[in-house]
């Protein structure tokens, strides 16, 4: 793993302009992406992971929603400065993105080897024979069996699973440096989900890519991420190694999501067992708190986690925490 990261975020802050107010839902987020990394991206739902991933990438849904501050830096340049033409060359080729849902990202009107192709083709102008041949090898990369036949087919021919590597070996196609997983196995059984997984593995090992993997799923974390970075309400609030986040979570936040994963020895829930539970419901991004955005769910509230929003504290090398009660290293 290389110690450059091929990926910078800097103070993103992308917001959505209604009629009714801001919502700050990315509010502040810095990470770093290195060459042959995973890093997690954890929360719940509606802290803004997906919304930093198309920011990334430039694909901002229509209505409202703007970058207002920040840089990407990707290798080195700040793709936020790119025109819209210049970007189209730089997706695909140089960063990718495999969305939650394949059914919304393939085209059903349109063959998987349509699709396919046109993906190779953005990428190199060669003969139509070698774009068929290598379409067929992408496929097989991503282990889709008899590959020369689905490319005739049609995406509702595909099982959720199936269509889920074609996405992934749309994505690859023009072997991207950096590669943006959201929640890629959300609508996967669990016994694809661990074959899905394995494969990304697989293919990052072969071609040495870094991946930006976010999920809800802290068992996904352990599996498959280098470190995680974990975001609430619009913000990063702890980020380090992922057996350090595991093993000594430091904010209160980290320590909830952890705590809530359901555990493979004691009773069950339902048979004296309790399933641990964050109280409590996120601030409204259209009104955040002037202190910790966590202070209204926290048992360790304290009058300063109302009055102002604690600083980001360096534990370790790599592990960082906002919390006015973390002790820095």
């Amino acid at each position: 793993m290389s110690e450059q990261p091929v990926l910078e975020v800097r103070d993103l802050h992308t917001h959505f302009f209604l009629r009714r107010g801001v919502v700050k839902a990315v509010d502040g987020v810095s990470f770093s992406l290195r060459r042959g990394e995973v890093l997690g991206l954890v929360g719940e739902s509606g802290c803004g992971k997906s919304l930093t991933a198309l920011s990334l990438m430039r694909l901002l849904p229509r209505g409202g929603a703007r970058t207002v501050k920040g840089e990407v830096l990707l290798d080195g340049e700040n793709i936020l400065e790119r025109t819209p033409a210049e970007m189209r060359e730089i997706r695909g080729r140089r960063i990718s993105m495999v969305l939650q849902d394949p059914q919304t990202s393939l085209n059903p009107v349109f063959s998987i080897g349509d699709q396919l192709r046109e993906a190779i083709q953005r990428r190199k102008r060669a003969p139509h024979a070698e774009i068929i041949k290598e379409a067929v090898a992408a496929l097989r990369r991503v282990e889709i069996a008899a590959p020369e036949q689905r490319l005739d087919q049609y995406p509702h021919q595909m099982s959720g699973g199936m269509k889920q590597r074609v996405v992934g070996a749309i994505a690859i196609s023009g072997e991207p440096g950096v590669l943006i997983a959201d929640e890629p196995t959300t609508a996967l059984d669990v016994t694809i989900q661990l074959q899905y997984l394995k494969l990304l593995k697989r293919l990052q090992a072969e071609t040495g890519m870094a991946i930006l993997f976010i999920t809800h799923d802290f068992g996904v974390v352990g599996r498959m991420c280098d470190r995680v970075a974990v975001m609430y309400a619009g913000r990063i609030v702890e980020c380090g190694p992922v057996r350090q986040i595991f093993e000594a979570p430091q904010h209160p936040y980290t320590r909830a999501l952890i705590a809530s994963v359901p555990k493979m020895t004691g009773p069950p829930p339902g048979m004296g067992g309790r399933l641990a539970t964050i109280e409590g419901q996120p601030p409204s991004l259209m009104d955040l708190p002037v202190g910790c955005r966590f202070a209204g769910r926290c048992p360790l509230v304290e009058q300063r986690c109302l009055d102002a929003y604690p600083g980001t504290v360096r534990i370790g090398p790599e592990h960082t925490a906002d919390c006015w009660k973390v002790v820095p290293a």
